[in-house]
């Protein structure tokens, strides 16, 4: 039963057709798992939406920045965004069953000996603490106060750090900050959210989240997307595959198993 870690897709849909038929994808037998950001930016994130909530249990997404912005806007939270594609969701039929699936995707997914995220995790993390804070995140989003965890992402001051000590909105902010727009921070963990250039080009006193010394989370697998400057990035513990599809560049697919790497161009989506 082969798993493929698939790349950010931002609405992409012909490209993830096209990686779906290159990888000769089985649904009776083949697993899926999605960075997260299915949607947005892309021209057709009614279309992914729709084909990711269908394949049930064979497909595992994570929540990406763009997918809580996505909720966001839908509850009147934030207003669009110039470069938001997001209309067709929101004025789908399907609309509410789509962002109430949405809403309760996992923050993190761990399986064996690999762990699922969108951006990354802070060096003080191991992967079950992150496990553990994600739960947290997951359980609010899908209680009735996600509005007010929402809220808090666009009008409350978050700190750019962790604390055990953290507690409500501000801790969930922190987590949630850090797994789905973590790149880069210092090597005590503080983030920096700003930077979204490429690897040589990371600023004196920052490191990328994965190459931060002693960081704990290095026991498991770790898979994730959101840096698109930084391409498809291999090392033993990390499989990083946004490729920057949405930017005409490609769609990536990693396979678990063998760790087989299968790519598309990315063209007009």
């Amino acid at each position: 039963m082969p798993t493929y870690a698939i790349g950010d897709i931002q609405g992409c849909a012909s490209a993830l057709r096209r990686l779906l038929e290159q990888i000769h994808f089985d649904p009776v037998h083949d697993k899926l798992w999605f960075v997260g950001d299915l949607v947005n930016r892309g021209p057709e994130s009614l279309t992914v939406l729709r084909y990711v909530k269908s394949l049930g249990k064979t497909a595992i997404t994570v929540l990406g920045n763009h997918d809580l912005h996505l909720i966001a806007v839908a509850e009147g939270i934030t207003p669009p965004r110039r470069k938001d594609t997001l209309h067709p969701v929101l004025t789908a039929p399907d609309r509410e069953s789509l962002l109430a699936w949405l809403r309760r995707q996992p923050l993190v997914y761990q399986e064996g000996a690999f762990l699922l995220v969108h951006a990354g995790l802070l060096p003080q993390w191991t992967a079950p603490t992150a496990t553990k804070l994600a739960a947290e995140v997951e359980a609010a989003l899908r209680g009735d106060g996600y509005r007010e965890v929402l809220r808090s992402l666009y009008e409350q001051k978050i700190p750019d750090y962790w604390s055990d000590d953290l507690t409500g909105l501000v801790r969930l902010g922190v987590i949630i900050n850090a797994m789905t727009k973590l790149r880069v921070c210092t090597a005590e963990g503080r983030m920096e959210l700003s930077f979204k250039a490429e690897l040589q080009n990371v600023p004196k006193g920052l490191l990328p989240w994965f190459q931060i010394p002693d960081r704990r989370s290095t026991g498991a697998t770790i898979i994730c997307g959101h840096w698109s400057a930084l391409g498809l990035h291999l090392q033993d513990n990390i499989i990083a595959v946004d490729t920057g599809c949405v930017w005409g560049r490609h769609l990536t697919s990693v396979r678990l198993d063998d760790r087989q790497v299968f790519q598309v161009p990315c063209g007009n989506g």
